[in-house]
């Protein structure tokens, strides 16, 4: 039987961590080197103020001496030589010590700097749980202790490795923990999860929503709506997630139902949701403008509320520190489509990728992705949320032996009625320096226009476009052309392969085409 857990901190006089209490030994070591210097520096001051002294005491003596003609040359000699000897060894000893002091700094430095990177601050406390059990006579007691600490997260990275011929591709995925608990987990057995653990057991409890009437006041509604929509979030979020928060977050959210607490801010989540919602509902009821459903926009990843676990299969160590240490999660074998990609419009540089799919049991978490082609780095990109099953496509850098260009050849504007007719033509090139002919996909793009305003129609193309299925889903809906064209081996200046294409939009003549604000989103 467990009478009763306790949960109390402990101070200690060292660090709980060896490889810091190696450190900290090492600096009290240094530092009590550095102060013997210092006092032995000061003790040659004290030396030389003495001699100092004593010279000037010598000067007057020998100058009456001198005047009674009682003058002991050899003690004057012998005086005299004692005080440039002694000057010398001073003087000599002063810059040994100096220079040691700072050899004994540096090596003090780099022990600190050595510390901060183990672990940021101290952790000179010991957390301990102290359990009361009831157990019968010659009963062994076992029991099970779960606890959670802070400063302990981990985030998805990647690394892909192919051949030349990228026949044999090679995903590894990685964890990045950052583990600043202050304990340290040696030989421990690991499981990464991106579950939030919620300590709230139950749903909020929906109160009546009073109103009366008021004096109408002067309010940007939809601002004001924004704002009460951001802060229900935010007090949504923080329910079940802690007991407490910041001071700032209260001071955000003008929160009437609140204490403080050592310090810290506790506040009736429940009230506070009530409050939002029932300022938000009213705001819905007195707006003085028509109100429509806004366009609803795709919930970035991590909103998306992924939860996976990952089992190590092996036991691993990690100590605290302050730096990220990697942890290898699966290393998958990938197949998929390689292809190369050129877009003009944006960059002369034609670009290796390839649509790869994920057929392993392993979810992948968005993350940064670090890409190797026989070996050589080729550079960085990101890996979205991939489920099993599912494709992705990552970059394999740019191919050197390809170039591409976009032209404007032609824009003819005329009038038919009130609009303003405009013919666009535009030329795409490619040079293929390599001895090989290759294939690529060459893409540009059309405006979006608004339906109701701009007659928008392609009128030649140069070569069919793709019939990728996935292609005419979902690209060529947003005006986005495409070709897989061949470009020939050698194909350079006039031999080059090139390709128009040719459009025309109508529109008002009394207006003007602009790009939208985030244009391409």
């Amino acid at each position: 039987d467990v009478r009763s857990v306790r949960y109390r901190v402990r101070p200690i006089q060292d660090d709980i961590r060896q490889d810091v209490r190696e450190l900290d030994a090492a600096l009290a070591t240094t530092g009590e080197k550095l102060e013997a210097n210092r006092r032995h520096i000061a003790l040659v001051a004290e030396q030389q103020t003495y001699l100092d002294q004593l010279a000037l005491f010598i000067a007057p003596t020998v100058n009456v001496e001198l005047s009674k003609g009682v003058l002991d040359t050899d003690t004057v000699t012998s005086l005299t030589s004692f005080l440039f000897e002694q000057r010398s060894r001073l003087a000599e000893e002063g810059l040994t010590l100096r220079r040691e002091q700072r050899e004994w700094k540096r090596e003090e430095e780099l022990l600190q700097r050595k510390r901060s990177v183990l672990t940021g601050s101290s952790a000179r406390t010991v957390r301990e749980a102290v359990v009361f059990l009831d157990r019968g006579e010659g009963e062994n007691a076992q029991f099970r202790l779960r606890y959670m600490v802070r400063n302990a997260s981990w985030s998805p990275s990647y690394s892909v490795r192919s051949d030349l011929s990228h026949s044999n591709v090679v995903l590894e995925y990685y964890a990045s923990v950052h583990q600043m608990s202050g304990e340290s987990w040696d030989d421990v057995t690991m499981m990464l999860s991106t579950a939030t653990p919620s300590l709230a057991a139950r749903a909020p409890v929906l109160e009546p929503l009073r109103v009366s009437l008021s004096s109408p006041a002067n309010t940007n509604f939809q601002e004001a709506r924004r704002d009460l929509k951001q802060r229900q979030q935010q007090v949504a979020g923080s329910r079940g997630k802690k007991g407490f928060v910041q001071g700032e977050l209260l001071d955000d959210l003008d929160s009437r139902f609140s204490f403080a607490v050592d310090g810290l801010i506790e506040l009736d989540f429940d009230r506070e949701l009530n409050q939002l919602a029932a300022r938000l509902q009213v705001l819905d009821l007195v707006a003085r403008e028509n109100l429509r459903r806004e366009r609803a926009r795709p919930r970035p990843v991590a909103e998306e509320g992924v939860s996976v676990s990952y089992q190590l299969s092996s036991r691993t160590t990690l100590p605290s520190r302050s730096d990220q240490q990697l942890i290898r999660i699966a290393s998958l074998p990938l197949e998929g489509e390689f292809y190369k990609l050129a877009i003009p419009v944006l960059t002369a540089f034609v670009y290796d990728e390839a649509r790869l799919t994920n057929k392993s049991d392993v979810v992948l978490l968005a993350g940064p992705v670090s890409t190797y082609v026989d070996g050589q780095f080729v550079g960085h990109g990101d890996i979205p949320v991939v489920a099993t099953g599912e494709d992705f496509n990552i970059g394999f850098g740019i191919d050197p032996s390809l170039r591409a260009r976009r032209e404007l050849i032609e824009k003819r504007q005329s009038q038919q009625g009130g609009n303003r007719v405009v013919h666009i033509t535009y030329r795409l090139e490619i040079d293929n320096f390599g001895s090989d002919p290759v294939s690529v996909r060459l893409v540009d793009r059309l405006p979006v226009q608004d339906a109701t305003s701009v007659a928008l129609e392609l009128l030649s193309s140069g070569q069919d476009l793709s019939d990728d299925p996935l292609y005419e889903s979902t690209d060529r809906k947003n005006n986005i052309l495409r070709w897989d064209v061949d470009v020939p081996a050698n194909a350079v200046g006039p031999e080059s392969f090139r390709l128009e294409f040719q459009y025309k939009l109508e529109y008002d003549k009394q207006m003007t085409l602009v790009a939208l604000a985030g244009a391409g989103k």
